[in-house]
């Protein structure tokens, strides 16, 4: 399958880092479309969790229904959600255990095929920002800006535990601490798309950043390269 042409950037990074909000928030700004996949991921997770899927038992049967899905970001108010066969599942892909649970079932080799040609369709019309473990290494290596978001363990615990008490949501950050550095060790071991920073991309530690910086900087550095390809603005 050939890469489609509209990935302008592509965001990587460990769960946490704020890949979500920074793509977000550059797409609002440069006018392009932003796009989730690690809520894709965990839409077929939960899909996986509804039907009682074991992702060790049942990675066929997963694969074949992430292959059925339809994916579709819309925006909703001020925000994007996205829904999956016209149901709105942004409030339920966000649930800890979902999260959770699309570890494992991304490293399905079949739902990984499915789920990329469904973001290279996405992106075959519109420049996209598209964000998750493998989108400058495997998706889109050819992306016009590749960045690679880290930030401390700790750090990302932290935000996820703040995250999910705005939501209402009980939370414990000793725990969200130690599942975050277990799906850091899945997701860096596994054997398909492991994540790891390409070899092109620019890494920004987010720790010591405001989001309005890493959005600056994100920003500053695809006019960059957009003026390197396409000249000065006139």
């Amino acid at each position: 399958m050939t890469e489609a042409t509209g990935c302008m950037v592509a965001i990587d990074g460990p769960a946490g880092a704020g890949k979500s909000t920074i793509a977000r928030a550059v797409a609002e700004h440069c006018g392009y479309t932003y796009v989730d996949t690690g809520a894709m991921y965990r839409a077929v997770a939960l899909h996986a969790m509804r039907a009682g899927l074991d992702p060790a038992a049942d990675a066929e049967t997963i694969a074949e229904t992430a292959a059925r899905l339809h994916f579709e970001f819309r925006a909703v108010g001020d925000g994007q959600h996205l829904f999956v066969d016209g149901e709105d599942v942004e409030r339920a892909v966000r649930a800890p255990e979902v999260g959770n649970l699309s570890s494992p079932v991304s490293a399905i080799p079949s739902v990984r095929e499915h789920l990329v040609a469904a973001q290279r369709r996405m992106a075959e019309r519109v420049p996209v920002v598209m964000e998750g473990r493998d989108i400058g290494t495997v998706v889109f290596p050819h992306a016009l800006l590749k960045v690679f978001l880290t930030a401390s363990a700790e750090e990302r615990a932290r935000r996820r535990y703040e995250q999910l008490s705005v939501a209402g949501q009980a939370a414990d950050l000793a725990q969200i601490l130690a599942d975050q550095r277990a799906r850091d060790l899945r997701d860096m071991t596994r054997e398909v798309a492991p994540l790891r920073k390409a070899d092109d991309a620019v890494e920004i530690d987010t720790d010591p950043l405001t989001i309005e910086q890493v959005v600056e900087r994100v920003v500053g550095l695809l006019d960059a390269r957009l003026e390197d390809r396409d000249g000065p603005a006139v």
